[in-house]
């Protein structure tokens, strides 16, 4: 039986993106993610959780990201989660979690004459189609 191994993230970046090659050439970029929720605890007091994820992106995403991401720029990101173990320099067995992403939407609204790139499948929308026209109204949704 075949499995689904998909994650999609919308956050905040915390570290600019560091693009490296590979031995054969290929550029590979990687970026810490953080994502926050609210909630509350258990006496009544509203709380904050921040979840930091390391993405790393390949070939001509990976050259995207490098150019057009930075630190503190908001994010959607998709792709598939990878698993990693390793032994530390303490003889001790470590494993770390990543986003091995194959698409990345740059969010934020710089003006509304940007364009948005949304990497890993090719299409641009304008900044007006990604954030709807400012006066529409309720009646004119399609539901």
């Amino acid at each position: 039986m075949v499995g689904l191994n998909k994650i999609m993230i919308i956050g905040n970046v915390g570290t600019d993106p560091e693009m490296r090659y590979t031995p054969s050439g290929s550029p590979v970029t990687s970026f810490r993610i953080a994502t926050s929720r609210s909630y509350n605890a258990q006496d009544g007091e509203r709380k904050q959780e921040t979840e930091w994820f390391t993405v790393v992106a390949w070939n001509n995403l990976a050259e995207q990201v490098n150019q057009y991401l930075a630190k503190g720029r908001r994010a959607y990101v998709e792709g598939r989660l990878q698993s990693h173990s390793f032994q530390g320099n303490d003889g001790q067995m470590r494993f770390r979690n990543e986003i091995v992403a194959n698409r990345v939407l740059f969010l934020d609204r710089l003006s509304s004459n940007d364009n948005f790139e949304d990497y890993g499948n090719g299409s641009n929308i304008s900044a007006q189609e990604f954030y709807g026209n400012e006066n529409s109204s309720p009646e004119d949704l399609p539901f």
